[in-house]
């Protein structure tokens, strides 16, 4: 049986990274895909394991050849999920998870209709705020420029099948996996459809 295509999307600082992390841990049948880009490595950052590093020109002709889910430029860099890779973890059966921004998210529903698409959510926008400032690494002009950017994001949630509340970790990662078995169990996913070709 092919495996299912999850995007998990929210705002920064939503906890959307653990949640994924915790998911890949306990199951080993679920993967994470792995992003391109043309941004330099960051110290400790890996080829083909943190991100697949290319160049600008490379990415283009990525685009070109249809070979993407979904991208797009941020800050001047290029970022987007390569289809191929995604295709062959899903028809050896296993799940994959894409984290990608609203934007990515649209895209790849838009391209595989059959895409399970999960947008992870904070108790409330002050609790969003206190997660921003706790992670200490964001000046106060990124603060208020996130917070903006989540409220515009939340503005694209009728357009996601699922909304999961982070209240506590443990919890939301019990309702993605509740979402995930009950997808499994759509007609839908048995009649061949959503398969990344």
């Amino acid at each position: 049986m092919r495996g299912l295509l999850v995007v998990v999307s929210g705002p920064s600082g939503v906890g959307k990274g653990t949640i994924c992390e915790v998911l890949c841990r306990r199951n080993d049948r679920i993967s994470l895909s792995i992003s391109a880009t043309t941004r330099s490595p960051r110290a400790g950052e890996v080829d083909q394991v943190h991100y697949y590093f290319t160049t600008p020109e490379r990415f283009r002709e990525m685009i070109a050849r249809g070979e993407l889910l979904e991208w797009a430029e941020v800050y001047g860099d290029y970022y987007g999920t390569p289809r191929a890779p995604v295709a062959r973890m899903l028809e050896s059966g296993r799940d994959v998870i894409l984290e990608i921004d609203v934007q990515g998210a649209l895209q790849v529903k838009e391209r595989t209709p059959g895409a399970v698409l999960i947008f992870v959510w904070p108790p409330s926008p002050a609790e969003l705020e206190r997660r921003l400032r706790g992670r200490a690494k964001d000046s106060e002009e990124q603060i208020a420029r996130r917070l903006e950017w989540a409220r515009t994001e939340l503005q694209a949630v009728p357009k996601y099948d699922y909304v999961v509340v982070n209240d506590q970790v443990e919890d939301a990662v019990c309702k993605v996996e509740a979402i995930m078995v009950a997808e499994k169990c759509r007609p839908v996913y048995f009649a061949g459809l959503g398969v990344v070709t």
